[in-house]
């Protein structure tokens, strides 16, 4: 008797729930710090005379939290493209030129680390997703980098353009879905992120566009997401319980982002920080809704976001349970800065290096359960619910 619909759906599913297998991370190597950035900033777009924005836009550094960066661009670039160092000047070619090419190059470098941690032949992975704010071309960066890995032609690929920070969450909410409906399947997640595309000279008429030049940073992540790991073979580090995704209420035009002439221009038009601690409450609550009862101990780790850094632990009592929480976003953003996309893998990647440093049982740095949240344009929140695969699990 031939298999019925139902038996076959069956059999083209997975057992159990997605997981992540591997994580690997890449920045370029031009590395610029927090404290010399605005005297370099004014110098290399020639605005040193604009004394009193200068000052301006040094505190918007010092209140940062930001340590360093880690940027494509460099002075020996950008005299070579004086239009990028202007505020409005026609650049988008020059622009596109280096991002259609680095940003594949980079997501290469962490997707390379990714599959040796994972260990596992190229040939295994069977989806493609790759993620990234700029360089919009085709074929696209996923053809580019399925190339420049090596990935079989017949490598299932999706490609995600013009997301901004949030997307971090979607490609793992995009991840698990095919993970856990396509048994088998392997998963190759590359978010690149190359600030070129919007780097321009300061302006005293909008000063959210100096807020950005003051928080991104490059940089790239990449996981490996696959269901009903082999145990023998692979050694899952995080499992995606549950995703969603949603606008915040009263948010319409929060962040803006805009592709002219000129690049990638974005403007902040309402208070985001505010908002986000608004509703924060409500999308944990959502989060854990599909549990009979929260699981304790629950730590949240949102990635940083532009304005500020946001943990949103305060759905917990313990004050070791927020500390603990917040501290792989707080570390990611000193290092690192915003880097849009890729900063939900950098958080995850330095979580479980954390709890492997410091003994913790977990690899959620001692907690069994967190909540990701990934914020950007529109206002939109991804949420992601994670649980720690036990460390014992990793060593073995």
């Amino acid at each position: 008797m031939a298999p019925t619909v139902q038996e076959i759906r069956k059999a083209q599913r997975a057992e159990g729930p997605a997981t992540v297998l591997a994580i690997g991370t890449a920045t370029p190597p031009n590395c610029v710090y927090q404290a010399d950035y605005p005297d370099y900033y004014f110098r290399v777009t020639n605005s040193d005379h604009m004394t009193d924005l200068k000052e301006k836009f040094r505190r918007m550094c010092d209140k940062s939290q930001i340590e360093k960066r880690y940027m494509y661009l460099t002075e020996e670039i950008l005299k070579e493209h004086p239009n990028m160092c202007e505020y409005m000047a026609p650049s988008l070619d020059s622009r596109q030129d280096m991002v259609v090419t680095e940003v594949p190059k980079l997501g290469k470098e962490a997707a390379q680390k990714a599959i040796k941690e994972w260990g596992q032949p190229k040939s295994k992975i069977t989806h493609v997703i790759v993620c990234t704010t700029s360089g919009v071309d085709m074929p696209g960066a996923d053809y580019q980098l399925t190339k420049l890995l090596g990935l079989r032609p017949s490598v299932k690929r999706f490609m995600m353009y013009q997301q901004g920070c949030f997307a971090g969450g979607t490609v793992l909410r995009m991840a698990k879905d095919l993970a856990e409906n396509n048994r088998g399947a392997r998963v190759l997640v590359v978010c690149s992120e190359i600030t070129a595309v919007c780097f321009r000279g300061p302006t005293d008429t909008h000063l959210d566009s100096m807020v950005g030049q003051a928080l991104f940073g490059d940089g790239a992540g990449a996981v490996i997401v696959g269901a009903d790991p082999d145990l023998s073979i692979e050694k899952p580090i995080f499992e995606l319980v549950w995703t969603s995704q949603t606008i915040l209420p009263d948010s319409e035009g929060a962040i803006d982002g805009h592709l002219r002439e000129v690049g990638l221009t974005f403007h902040l038009l309402k208070d985001v920080p505010g908002l986000i601690s608004k509703n924060i409450e409500k999308s944990l609550t959502e989060a854990f809704s599909p549990f009979s009862t929260s699981p304790t101990g629950t730590p949240s780790s949102g990635s940083p976001t532009p304005g500020a850094p946001l943990s949103s632990t305060r759905s917990r009592p313990s004050s070791d349970s927020r500390r603990r929480s917040s501290r792989a976003t707080r570390q990611v953003l000193n290092d690192y800065g915003n880097m849009s996309s890729a900063c939900v893998l950098f958080i995850l990647d330095e979580m479980r290096k954390k709890s492997l440093e410091n003994g913790h049982a977990t690899t959620g740095e001692g907690l069994d359960w967190g909540v990701l949240f990934g914020f950007g344009p529109g206002l939109t929140v991804e949420t992601v619910v994670l649980h720690s695969v036990p460390t014992t699990t990793l060593a073995n």
